[in-house]
């Protein structure tokens, strides 16, 4: 027998919120998954984002609490150039999602930036800065 990684699995305090956020960054939810408790986007590779409410997650792990003190959790997303990642990161500021840390070219040379999900989890956008810069 061999686990393998499968799927990234989140829980969402507001499923709707959650859903819009990454449908705007490009994930691909069903259809009237804003109403779901569960809900499952594929991602490249075979891999899969999984989002479930809190009460989901009190059905059958009754203690459950959030944690506290803001998001444990990040997601890194490559983009095709550091000028895609400027404008990703305008599209979803603009359209409300908090920032972290605005776009920025890091010392490791790429252009990074930071947005916070609904539930404050860490999104990072980056792309390779070209060569010599």
């Amino acid at each position: 027998m061999s686990a393998r990684f499968d799927a990234i699995g989140m829980v969402v305090s507001d499923m709707a919120a959650s859903v819009a956020f990454y449908r705007r960054l490009g994930f691909a939810f069903p259809e009237g998954a804003e109403e779901q408790g569960h809900v499952e986007a594929g991602l490249p590779g075979g891999l899969r984002l999984l989002l479930d409410t809190e009460e989901v997650v009190r059905s059958f792990h009754t203690e459950w609490e959030p944690p506290s003190g803001g998001g444990r959790t990040s997601l890194a997303l490559r983009c095709d150039s550091p000028a895609e990642v400027d404008a990703l990161f305008a599209e979803m500021a603009g359209a409300g999602s908090r920032v972290e840390l605005k776009p920025w070219d890091a010392v490791w040379g790429q252009r990074y930036a930071v947005l916070l999900d609904p539930d404050g989890n860490g999104v990072d956008l980056f792309a390779p800065l070209p060569a010599g810069d």
